[in-house]
Order: C-alpha cells, then structure tokens, then sequence
C-alpha cells in the first residue's frame, strides 16, 4: 500500500510542477491528510469496501470543494482504480515529496512533554549542523519516552531517550 501511495503521490507531483501548481495542490494534501488523521467518520467511511468508489468521489468532491484540478483528478483516478483507502497515504507522501523537491527536510522530534519554543530553538540549531537542507520540525509528544527526545530526520535517526538508555542498561545487565 505505501508503495502505490508514493507512486500516485509522485504521479501527482509530476503533474502539478508541470502546471506549476504543486504549491496549490500542496495545499490540498496538507488539509485532505489533516481532515482523514482529525475525522474518524471521514476514515471510516472513506475504508469502507461496501460503499461504492463513486459515492466517495462525490463526497470528497463536495468536502473538498476548493480543491485543485488536480487534485480532484486524483479523486477521478481513484474511484477508477478503487483505491479511496491510500488517499491519506497518498496526501502524507505528496507533502514529503513536494517539500523534497523544494529542498526542505522535515524533522521528527520526538518528546515526552511538548517542546518549548527554546527547546526547538536549540533543536533547530543543532539540525543545522547536521543538514544543510532547509528543516521543519514536527514534534510528537511520546510520554513513555520518560524523557530526553527522539530525533529522525529521513532515515537517520538519534535516540537521546530516557526509556532507550532504560533498555540499554537492561540488555547490559542480562547479559
């Protein structure tokens, strides 16, 4: 499923950096993928094999209804191909690749308590000795992280947690 999500969020990219939209599509992605993760009934309903592909279009057509062309051509594609489940997918994956292609990375950090505006000062600033690229940061607050944070920026990731050094030391001492 992820790899159909990144070949249609690619396609669509493809397209809208054609029509230089992709910033107008970028847009649409970033409020279809925030609308599907903040509406359960949304999700629901947009999993739901019963309900027909053409049903679905219609309702994104109609929740959607300041969307791109384009991007209500991949709702027309996905009602085609009954894919509606990876729409979510598909949005998440257009963002990283629309970013990507702008040079900017995005930066999970990982907290047990949200980050203070000082924190991701410092954060940022010790990301940019790390990349060069442009970085945003997300932060996910993880209470079971006990403390310290989580770092992953693309496939690298640093893990400064309390409950990572909690299980280094339980490895150490089992063995």
């Amino acid at each position: 499923m992820a790899r159909a999500a990144i070949r249609y969020a690619q396609a669509v990219l493809d397209i809208a950096l054609a029509n230089n939209n992709a910033s107008d599509v970028n847009g649409d992605m970033e409020l279809i993928a925030s609308t599907v993760k903040n509406n359960t009934e949304l999700a629901t309903f947009l999993l739901n094999p019963v309900i027909s592909a053409q049903v679905k279009e219609n309702a994104l057509n109609e929740i959607f209804a300041s969307a791109t062309t384009g991007t209500k051509r991949l709702f027309q594609l996905l009602t085609s191909n009954q894919r509606f489940e990876i729409l979510p997918a598909i949005a998440e994956k257009y963002t990283a690749l629309y970013d990507e292609s702008r040079g900017v990375q995005n930066a999970i950090v990982t907290t047990a308590v949200p980050m203070s505006t000082e924190l991701e000062a410092k954060v940022l600033e010790k990301i940019k000795e790390i990349s060069s690229k442009k970085i945003t940061i997300q932060n996910v607050v993880d209470p079971s992280i006990i403390g310290g944070f989580i770092l992953r920026i693309g496939d690298t990731q640093y893990n400064a947690s309390i409950e990572n050094k909690i299980q280094r030391l339980k490895r150490e001492f089992s063995n």
